[in-house]
């Protein structure tokens, strides 16, 4: 591919809801409300709620953003069904009131209005209920909304690795999934054939190939093994109960790693504490099982686990490195736009960066939507006490990851009317 075709199609593998589900979704077969394994899930036995009174969550099973938004409307009971892209509501009403962006997840509250995008939904929801799963202490505060930018945006590489380029465990499992979203009749197999080959190939713009894979499996193994001694000890992030982290965390953890053969297999079998608060962010409960003297509820004092360092020591290895690289590439085309007015649409990337991680060169997208996640984190700092701060730095410092605190575009990013935007 020469650059022009890699950032097409790098645009429709970031926008599709195949890989990772925020735009572009491909035409499905229309269908009805599924129960938990198929298409959608309708959880209304929750409570006496009404169909009427139901949100609807547009998405689908292996998608990672998707994945982010249904764990949370799970665990803060709220009553919801979900159904896929090719629903004709979907096509026709949600669609106009989404900023027009084919996005997922997205979802329609019953009075009609739509929400894009996860983390502008739990923002929504979190709104409504008092920010029950925000932490209200400073440090728990940043730490949550810290993870929830990795998440969303850090993780990436490995769930790119992982899912296409392990072709003899996986491709039944991905031929199926892209199957069932194509137009019904007998061209379905190979249609899902060509798509899961296109999106093989623009996977690499994630900076995952054969001169990064050795990196990149490493770094995962050393993140992987650290979250599992983190999940020895704590059933959540930040105690006993799941913080907005938890869900940034959860979309890769499930959607691609959690969920895919290949990488299922891995943490079934080397990360079972791992593969077991993966379960527990899908249950309404707390699911407490293994920690029945913990209370529901985040650490007392503002305490920060030193295995929750450790886990964000091995997260900076490739985390730190790539937000530096993207930072400077976005910046170098804001600069050289001639026309950027508030207002103007956010794309999903600006180009390319490139950068070390653990003595390998890394080619990767640019990503504006990492910095405008970081940015909750970076205000949340700045508004901290000089004590407070100080505290946190020292932790950010053990953690290799206090370079990002200085990692900003030179333009502010906003939501707006379900997009993007430059403010």
């Amino acid at each position: 591919m020469d650059l022009q075709q890699t950032s097409r199609a790098c645009q429709q593998l970031v926008c599709s809801p195949v890989p990772i589900c925020r735009e572009n979704p491909f035409t499905a077969r229309p269908t009805g409300p599924m129960l938990n394994a198929g298409l959608g899930r309708d959880n209304t036995t929750m409570s006496d709620t009404t169909i009427d009174e139901r949100i609807t969550l547009y998405g689908v099973p292996h998608s990672l953003y998707t994945g982010r938004a249904r764990s949370y409307l799970i665990k803060a009971g709220i009553p919801f069904r979900e159904l896929p892209p090719s629903a004709p509501r979907y096509q026709s009403e949600v669609i106009p009131k989404a900023g027009g962006k084919l996005g997922l997840p997205t979802v329609e509250l019953p009075n009609g209005d739509v929400i894009r995008d996860g983390a502008a939904i739990i923002d929504h929801f979190e709104g409504e209920r008092d920010h029950t799963h925000s932490p209200k202490a400073p440090k728990q505060a940043f730490f949550s909304r810290l993870f929830d930018a990795i998440g969303a945006e850090g993780l990436l590489r490995p769930a790119m690795h992982y899912r296409w380029n392990f072709e003899a465990e996986n491709l039944d499992y991905l031929i199926f999934h892209f199957e069932m979203l194509m137009p019904p009749g007998p061209q379905g197999a190979a249609m899902a054939r060509k798509a899961a080959d296109r999106m093989r190939a623009a996977a690499r713009a994630f900076g995952v190939n054969d001169d990064t894979a050795a990196t990149v499996e490493a770094i995962y193994a050393d993140t992987l093994a650290a979250m599992d001694a983190h999940f020895t000890a704590h059933p959540y992030l930040l105690g006993g109960k799941p913080c907005v982290g938890d869900f940034g965390l959860y979309a890769p953890m499930f959607g691609h790693l959690g969920r895919d053969p290949k990488p299922l297999a891995m943490m079934a079998t080397k990360a079972l504490r791992t593969f077991r608060w993966v379960e527990r962010m899908d249950r309404e409960t707390s699911d407490l099982v293994e920690f029945p003297d913990h209370d529901e509820d985040y650490l007392a004092d503002d305490a920060i686990p030193d295995t929750l360092v450790d886990l964000l020591k091995a997260i900076a290895v490739d985390f730190v490195p790539e937000t530096l690289a993207a930072a400077e590439t976005i910046n170098a085309w804001i600069d050289a736009q001639d026309d950027l007015p508030p207002g103007t649409p956010c794309e999903r990337m600006a180009g390319f960066c490139s950068f070390e991680v653990a003595g390998t060169s890394v080619s990767a997208m640019a990503q504006p939507y990492r910095f405008y996640l970081l940015a909750r984190a970076q205000r949340l700092r700045e508004a901290m006490n000089e004590a407070i701060r100080a505290d946190l730095d020292a932790l950010l410092d053990q953690a290799g990851m206090r370079a990002v605190m200085d990692a900003k575009l030179n333009r502010d990013m906003g939501f707006q009317d379900n997009r993007e935007v430059w403010l």
